[in-house]
């Protein structure tokens, strides 16, 4: 029986889609009567490593969670002084939140500390196991946290089958990236586009988040100059910081000719803002060169919008081909196609539609259900749970 959780990864007062994951699925189990508590990190990364302007969230802490920041991921000492405390608390389950090799050797050595209890049992919730970025030691550090947990669940399943090049014996779940349904509610296309200043004649395609070269932005750009889209009142709106060198990209658009055609917000995009960006789009565009999943495409499910994904990683698991969206390879003709099709045939209204009915796979309740299936699992027993 599971009457304790603890979650260990980003939350307030940190930024970020996995801060707001973790304290969205927090909120699931609180809403259930479990006892939940956040550990989260005093430093999570170097400064000077982060790609970023800031690592902090410039919001209000959420309501009715218990967030504690407790782990240095660069102080051993404190990893096992985390690590014993915890081992003591004896909760019933642990869920670590795994996206980033470089702090293997800091979960992993937590998860470890805290399963010598004989008693807690430590899940992962994996965003990515081998990262799209790779760096030397990545399988190395990768393994070491794997061998210290007693399940996992991947969002995607190219996730699952990476995992299982690290272990055979892990009880393994499967359960894709529920709805981020905490950024407001959608707004008209009218509204949104006063809000955020945009030209109220023109329509937008959205790329949201941080911008990192495997996100595929380049191909966008190049796909966004094909000259059938001139027919269409149509401009592409860049959300989200620059986490790359930027003069790739605003080279590109410079010799595109696209300065007029594409509007660039390279800021950080706070929460109380990301509905405006979504709803004063026609389409979310995601053109990765590589990927698991994203959370992206569970903000756009939550605002009913169409999107264009790249068949990569676990992003075409989720999108129906034609029915709410595309599905491409990471290719700027085909992205253009697909772009001129949406625009030509005017196939938003069908495609909302379809999208209403679709999301209703990707709630958070299937993720507590995951969670409790791979607990089972990994306490050996297959018996119906009492919660």
């Amino acid at each position: 029986m599971i009457k304790n959780i603890k979650i260990i990864g980003p939350a307030y007062p940190y930024r970020g889609g996995i801060a707001t994951g973790n304290e969205r699925l927090a909120q699931e189990f609180v809403s259930m009567g479990l006892d939940v508590g956040i550990e989260t990190f005093t430093v999570q990364y170097p400064s000077f490593l982060f790609p970023g302007k800031t690592q902090y969230s410039g919001k209000p802490a959420p309501e009715n969670l218990s967030i504690e920041r407790t782990i240095n991921s660069l102080n051993l000492f404190n990893w096992l002084k985390v690590g014993r405390r915890i081992r003591k608390e004896k909760p019933d389950l642990v869920v670590i939140r795994y996206w980033l090799p470089s702090l293997a050797p800091c979960l992993g050595t937590i998860a470890g500390m805290i399963r010598k209890n004989k008693h807690t049992i430590v899940i992962c919730l994996a965003d990515n196991i081998v990262p799209h970025e790779h760096r030397p030691g990545d399988r190395l550090l990768t393994n070491y946290f794997v061998q210290r947990i007693d399940g996992l669940i991947a969002m995607s399943k190219s996730v699952l089958t990476e995992t299982g090049s690290f272990r055979k014996d892990l009880p393994l779940g499967f359960c894709p990236h529920p709805i981020f349904d905490n950024y407001g509610e959608k707004l008209s296309f009218e509204l949104a586009k006063q809000k955020l200043n945009l030209d109220s004649s023109k329509r937008y395609l959205l790329f949201f988040g941080f911008i990192r070269d495997y996100k595929g932005l380049d191909l966008l750009i190049n796909a966004f100059a094909d000259e059938r889209l001139r027919k269409f009142p149509v401009k592409l709106l860049v959300a989200g910081e620059f986490y790359s060198n930027p003069v790739l990209y605003l080279t590109l658009i410079k010799e595109r000719n696209l300065e007029d055609l594409i509007e660039l917000r390279t800021d950080f995009i706070p929460d109380d803002e990301v509905n405006l960006y979504f709803s004063a789009a026609d389409m979310i565009v995601q053109p990765y060169k590589s990927a698991t999943q994203s959370g992206v495409t569970q903000i756009g499910y939550h605002f009913n919008k169409p999107m264009l994904v790249t068949n990569v990683g676990g992003l075409s698991e989720i999108i129906p081909d034609r029915k709410i969206g595309y599905v491409v390879e990471p290719d700027s003709q085909q992205i253009a196609d697909a772009l001129f099709d949406f625009y030509q045939n005017e196939r938003i209204t069908e495609f909302e539609t379809n999208v209403i009915e679709e999301k209703k796979k990707f709630s958070w309740s299937n993720m507590v259900q995951a969670f409790f299936t791979v607990y089972r699992q990994a306490k050996g027993s297959e018996k119906e749970m009492s919660y």
